[in-house]
């Protein structure tokens, strides 16, 4: 089926919803749009008007999910992200998604042949973590207790969840729940956030994986000293020891990589962390990615190993505390079909798979439906930043083929009803 979408209706909305909350510099801003911040709750009951607009259903829930709800009945496919953003967020960062959700069920109720085709639309809150990483699409999942939205405090401020909440309204308003027997799969568009279909002349990626992710913390317990009195071969220096196992980390953890793992040590904290004081503990925390699970658990063995050599040779104690685990969740091979398909018909050989480096709430989803993700390129590989940006053409296409993917997810799903 051919489904026209408008261009400069799509492209205006995105430029609207980056109003809200718009920082940085003039020539090429960015977004400030915190998970329920004055800022954050103005967008939404934007949206929510939006999707009314639209002929949906739309409502903002008790947690702050944006969900616009076909009046057609189901199956319905899902197809959203999110709007919160980072601290100096872009204007794409899962706004991309959302607003592509808005154009397609416009563009279906423009045309007669898709006319009753049902989509809703959804923009969770929360998916960067102000609160609780992919706060909204764990609600919706029903996979999040009230005991850990009771004890979440906003990473920046300390400001209670619970507290948030309430200053946005939202208090005694029902949560908005996944409808087994309605929605039938998830789409969610997203800008790359990376350089691999730029660097390569792509224009398009079809998701086959989103990676897992795993967390961990590690101490160096040494023992604090005088800097010039301490003899080198009598000190138990916690940050000595932290360097020289960071190098070893890296040394080893090359050959067993694969070809899409990648590694952080993102945080290194000395104590006291004064120039003339052997440092007594000091502490690092370890993040590593893979669409693999066998590779996440060889890496998770190769640490284990490094931890236990240091802990023979000395001359300090290091302890191991995995923090996070997040698994890989595959992308379902029949919508990736449908993508793929559209792919063919909109950028002929401009298309590619690859995997998601990034975690979205598609690998929430994908725990309780068939999920599927498309890329646009990020110009530079730049994202979480105020100079992220996708050419026009791009964002054009990615709506086209989004479009059309869904149209035919649908047609397929109602042929079979027959």
């Amino acid at each position: 089926m051919n489904v026209t979408i408008h261009p400069q209706r799509l492209l205006e909305d995105l430029r609207q919803l980056a109003t809200f909350g718009r920082a940085g510099p003039d020539d090429h801003p960015g977004i400030h749009r915190p998970s329920l911040s004055p800022q954050d709750m103005t967008s939404r009951h934007w949206l929510v008007e939006r999707m009314t607009d639209a002929g949906l259903d739309a409502r903002i829930d008790g947690i702050g999910n944006v969900v616009g709800r076909s009046k057609h009945l189901g199956p319905a496919l899902l197809i959203g992200s999110h709007t919160d953003s980072q601290p100096r967020g872009g204007w794409l960062d899962g706004s991309l998604g959302v607003v592509y959700g808005l154009e397609i069920v416009r563009a279906l109720h423009e045309s007669q042949p898709s006319l009753n085709l049902p989509i809703d639309v959804v923009s969770f809150i929360d998916e960067e973590g102000t609160f609780i990483g992919s706060l909204g699409s764990l609600s919706f999942c029903n996979q999040i207790t009230s005991l850990e939205v009771g004890d979440a405090t906003n990473q920046q401020t300390g400001q209670p969840l619970n507290e948030a909440i309430t200053e946005a309204g939202l208090l005694g308003i029902d949560l908005t729940r996944l409808e087994p027997d309605r929605h039938m799969a998830y789409l969610e568009a997203h800008i790359e956030q990376g350089n691999i279909l730029e660097s390569e002349g792509s224009r398009i990626g079809v998701v086959s994986t989103i990676v897992g992710i795993r967390n961990f913390d590690i101490r160096f317990e040494g023992k604090v000293n005088h800097a010039g009195t301490t003899p080198m071969n009598l000190r138990k220096d916690a940050g000595s020891s932290l360097i020289n196992f960071a190098y070893e980390l890296n040394k080893t953890l090359q050959p067993i990589a694969g070809p899409n793992t990648v590694w952080t040590i993102g945080r290194v904290n000395f104590d006291p962390g004064a120039t003339s004081v052997i440092p007594g503990h000091a502490d690092l925390t370890l993040q590593f990615r893979d669409p693999a699970l066998e590779v996440l658990d060889r890496f998770e063995r190769q640490v284990e190993e490094l931890v236990a050599t240091a802990n023979r040779t000395g001359p300090v104690h290091v302890s191991l505390h995995p923090s996070s685990a997040i698994k890989p969740s595959a992308m379902d091979k029949n919508l990736q079909n449908h993508l793929v398909a559209a792919a063919q018909i909109h950028a002929p050989g401009a298309w590619k798979h690859m995997p998601s480096a990034a975690g979205h709430d598609a690998m929430t989803l994908a725990d309780q439906l068939p999920c599927a993700m498309l890329f646009v390129p990020s110009i530079g590989g730049i994202s979480h930043d105020y100079a992220e940006d996708t050419k026009e053409a791009d964002i054009i296409l990615g709506c086209e083929i989004l479009a059309t993917a869904a149209a035919s997810i649908l047609q397929s799903t109602s042929r079979l009803k027959r």
